[in-house]
């Protein structure tokens, strides 16, 4: 993530209007997905290149970084095996994207399965992989599927600088009980209306105010802007600026694999097959590594998505 794993994940909830704008100009996070075998038998159809019958694959991403370089990895790993592929990325947040998946006008997503399992069951109490995984196939409608998931994992965090952590002897989200009412809390525009009530109810936590920084959530920890941020671990920017992800000991975020969301009448088996390869090759670190290419060196994510590929055989 991204928060899509990351949760990462991924980004634009706003107002009711602004969405019903959003999705229409669709027509980001984290962010953000298997019984591995099952949900994989089920969303692929009947072969040929892309969709059952032979139609394009549109592979779609929230509007955060991460989600993009997965949404190129995606791509070029089905143009790859002749998959005929139409890219619309950085399209906004899951509520956006979700529809647009249902509606057919997206065929795929990268998506985090541990934040799609709390947009579609904000009760839900499973926290690793597999009870993710079987709750989300539960919980899916029957024309979207889960293909297999991947080790790679981009979890929500709070996360509070080095100096921070230290003054207050912070290391896990239930020392926050004593400060929260004095500290703001920064994250995507979506994460106050997704998590507030669930810090309240497992935490006992209430903020001092809940402030919309996106992408910039580590900046605003490092400007003093915010003093706790949900900031995704895979995000470069907390070994760069030495921030400190706090422990979740009462899992509030569960398990946030990266994982293929996919419209099962848009893909078939060569896509299918293709597109688990990607998640078998995809872990933590790799994914780490990758987002340091993009968003700290500031290279083109359709490049990095290429050579990610072609190192590991994919492309």
């Amino acid at each position: 993530m991204s928060t899509l794993k990351r949760s990462r994940r991924v980004v634009v909830l706003g107002t009711l209007a602004a969405l019903a704008l959003g999705a229409t100009a669709c027509g980001s996070s984290g962010g953000d997905p298997l019984g591995g075998g099952s949900s994989t038998s089920a969303a692929a159809g009947s072969g040929g290149s892309g969709g059952g019958s032979g139609s394009t694959v549109v592979v779609g991403s929230a509007n955060f970084p991460e989600n993009v370089l997965l949404g190129s990895i995606y791509s070029q790993a089905l143009k790859a095996k002749g998959v005929k592929v139409e890219e619309k990325f950085n399209i906004g947040s899951r509520e956006v994207l979700y529809g647009q998946l249902q509606s057919g006008n997206l065929t795929v997503l990268p998506e985090y399965n541990g934040s799609l399992l709390a947009y579609l069951d904000a009760k839900s109490t499973a926290v690793d992989t597999k009870d993710v995984n079987a709750a989300l196939a539960k919980a899916l409608p029957a024309t979207l599927g889960l293909l297999d998931s991947s080790p790679a994992e981009d979890k929500d965090s709070l996360s509070v600088t080095q100096e921070t952590a230290d003054k207050y002897n912070l290391k896990s989200i239930s020392d926050l009980a004593a400060k929260a009412g004095e500290f703001v809390l920064g994250g995507p525009p979506e994460f106050k209306n997704r998590r507030e009530q669930q810090f309240k109810d497992v935490y006992g936590l209430t903020f001092k105010e809940w402030k919309p920084t996106a992408d910039t959530t580590a900046n605003a920890l490092k400007d003093g802007s915010i003093q706790v941020g949900n900031v995704f671990t895979t995000d470069p920017k907390i070994g760069q600026y030495k921030l400190v992800p706090l422990a979740d000991p009462k899992n509030v975020f569960g398990a946030q694999n990266v994982t293929p969301l996919v419209n099962k009448a848009g893909v078939d088996a060569t896509a299918t097959a293709a597109l688990n390869a990607v998640s078998a090759k995809l872990d933590t670190a790799g994914l780490l590594a990758l987002m340091k290419r993009v968003a700290v060196d500031k290279e083109d994510p359709s490049a990095v998505a290429k050579d990610w590929l072609k190192s590991n055989g994919l492309g």
